[in-house]
């Protein structure tokens, strides 16, 4: 069996290879990945469905000279393992290893970092307004997915591209899928492209019948050629005059598996010195059966058997609690609405969907459009939940400032994957979340430590609040250390009482707060642990009388240590002449790399035994 990937130690050298060599070297890739996040997890089904693309860019476009930006980033697997990192790639996504996404900082083929949607163009037309000014060499590619284009960032950079005729190669990588079914005119519009596509198939087909009739069958198709191709001509031009619009010339679609063909069209758009658009086709999950049939779920998948594919379900968790009780306050609620950006499934809200679909909006990946459109929602009556992960709220911030909090509107954000996540590394931690809303006027944060917390917590803010409210809840299991008391009411709530230390605990650090704790307990520290469940506003009276006769204040969040709840706290004391210290646990000031969770808490020093060290320095140092 031939060996064709682990001979490849530059791209430089897939131009070389036989049209029989590069269809081998697919497979290879494709067999390659499927094998590593098998057993570390990772983006399965988009980097299967652009093996052939990758490698076709790559035998004609010279890189690192040559520059191309892959968008979000989850299709990045071949072109890593192509350019110089197939020994590395075996760490992926794991401690110290191999980034899951673009990364300058591992290789210089990695021209610009990326991990959310709807940058890629605008990055690519900044590298290539560099590249001008300071005459360098090399051709510049953006690579984005037909999800992609529902976020607007996009068409701001589409247009200034288009404008001045700036010389950028874009490539939409159109498999029909974000992370679930795409949604929006844009997605309808490639339909109808690639609907063209099929039907010019059809006609060539008939054309080679017809060649074969005697005598008159190559007049009858020479008659239907030129009728089709007139058609074709203002179909074409007609369904393509968007892009055009914009100032791109548009080739498409083409078939993103033909490997000769797609090297031949990079081959003459090398040549092109305008903005250009091709659209190329691709099957999502292509090479692996599950994948192929179930694109959707393995779209990032955790570890699993190849021969029996991912089992997706994972039991109770915080997002199953969310849609569960999303679902229950449906029907207590005529007003309640749910809204996604793109991602209905991993969010939680199929279910709610499938039950109440006219009650039910994802906008694609577009979460600026989400939050203003829900607070449009809110002004006339409605209770909107906008269901977000923590590192793609970040993306909305001036829209919940400026729509929804300075306006004081009762729109509720669900925060998925707040904290530390894990192996998808610094483009994914859901640590800012906190911090950029503790300065927002009106917004309420809420944390719940276990399911029933989350549960209460969101049917109390529909029904119960009013202004912004956000609930933020980790990619982690609930804590189970302190008992199943259902609260009826937005309190702090006293789990260990003390005279010492007060711990103030935030959502899911109640784990390791309560054994750091316990810990202390037995060393004869007495300390008095609090779950904290409001972060904002904070209870102002109550936090003094749990902290002015104590010797030390440790607050842990799973978050920023520096500007969040703990820097809240500390300036509440001194503000009350209060001089006990404040020391806060959480992670540094640095972006938090790639990691299982657990490894992450005990490097961040977030775990219980750091927890335990820091109060007994502090203590020491005291006396």
């Amino acid at each position: 069996m031939s060996d064709i990937l682990s001979k490849i130690s530059c791209p430089s050298e897939i131009s070389a290879l036989s049209p029989q060599e590069m269809n081998l070297l697919a497979s290879e890739l494709r067999e390659n990945i499927i094998q590593n996040v098998s057993i570390n997890g990772g983006h399965l089904a988009s980097n299967l469905g652009v093996v052939e693309l990758t490698i076709a860019m790559l035998s004609v476009f010279s890189p690192p000279d040559d520059q191309i930006v892959f968008d979000v980033g989850h299709q990045c697997y071949s072109y890593k393992i192509l350019t110089g990192r197939f020994n590395q790639f075996c760490t992926l996504r794991q401690k110290d290893g191999m980034a899951g996404f673009p990364k300058r900082e591992e290789s210089e083929y990695d021209c610009f970092g990326t991990g959310h949607s709807s940058t890629s163009i605008s990055a690519a037309l900044g590298l290539l307004r560099a590249k001008k000014i300071l005459k360098q060499e090399g051709r510049v590619i953006a690579v984005i997915g037909d999800g992609a284009l529902s976020g607007g960032m996009v068409y701001e950079a589409l247009n200034d591209t288009g404008h001045l005729g700036e010389n950028l190669i874009v490539v939409i990588n159109d498999n029909q899928m974000s992370i679930d079914q795409n949604v929006g005119a844009i997605s309808k519009h490639l339909d109808r492209l690639r609907f063209s596509s099929g039907y010019l198939t059809v006609k060539n087909r008939t054309e080679i019948i017809l060649k074969h009739i005697p005598l008159i069958g190559s007049l009858i198709a020479r008659v239907l050629i030129f009728i089709k191709d007139s058609i074709r001509l203002i179909i074409h031009r007609r369904r393509t005059v968007f892009f055009e619009g914009l100032g791109f010339r548009y080739y498409g679609p083409i078939d993103g598996h033909n490997l000769p063909l797609l090297i031949k069209k990079f081959q003459s758009l090398k040549r092109i010195t305008e903005p250009v658009i091709i659209h190329v086709c691709t099957q999502k999950g292509k090479g692996y059966e599950f994948a192929e049939q179930k694109a959707a779920q393995y779209h990032s998948v955790a570890p699993f058997d190849i021969e029996t594919g991912f089992d997706a379900s994972t039991g109770n968790s915080f997002t199953e609690t969310f849609g569960r009780t999303m679902l229950s306050l449906a029907q207590k609620s005529n007003n309640l609405i749910a809204v996604c950006a793109g991602m209905m499934s991993s969010i939680g809200l199929e279910p709610f969907k499938n039950s109440f679909p006219e009650r039910f909006v994802d906008v694609g990946i577009a979460e600026e459009h989400a939050v203003t459109m829900a607070a449009g929602m809110a002004v006339n009556g409605l209770v909107p939940v906008v269901a977000l992960y923590s590192t793609f709220l970040q993306r909305s911030y001036d829209q919940i400032l400026h729509d929804v909090c300075l306006q004081n509107l009762h729109v509720i954000f669900a925060i998925d994957r707040a904290g530390i996540v894990g192996p998808d590394g610094p483009t994914h931690q859901g640590l800012y979340d906190i911090s950029m809303l503790m300065a927002m006027p009106n917004m309420n944060i809420l944390a719940p430590r276990d399911y029933r917390e989350l549960e209460f917590m969101l049917e109390y803010a529909v029904l119960n609040m009013t202004g912004p409210v956000a609930i933020r809840y980790p990619r982690a299991s609930e804590c189970l250390l302190m008992g199943n008391e259902y609260l009826s009411e937005l309190k702090m709530q006293y789990i260990i009482r003390g005279n010492d230390v007060a711990i103030l605990s935030v959502g899911a650090m109640a784990d390791e707060s309560t054994k750091a704790a316990k810990l202390l307990e037995e060393m004869g520290i007495s300390c008095e642990l609090v779950d904290v469940r409001v972060i904002r506003p904070l209870d102002e009276n109550e936090l003094i009388s749990i902290c002015k006769n104590k010797k030390l204040v440790i607050t842990c969040e799973d978050a920023v240590k520096h500007c969040g709840f703990s820097a809240q706290v500390a300036l509440l004391l001194d503000s009350k002449g209060l001089s006990v210290p404040v020391i806060s646990v959480g992670t540094q000031d640095h972006p938090v790399p790639a990691a299982k969770r657990a490894e992450l808490f005990i490097s961040e020093e977030m775990n219980a035994d750091s927890i335990v060290r820091i109060v007994i320095k502090e203590l020491k140092g005291a006396t």
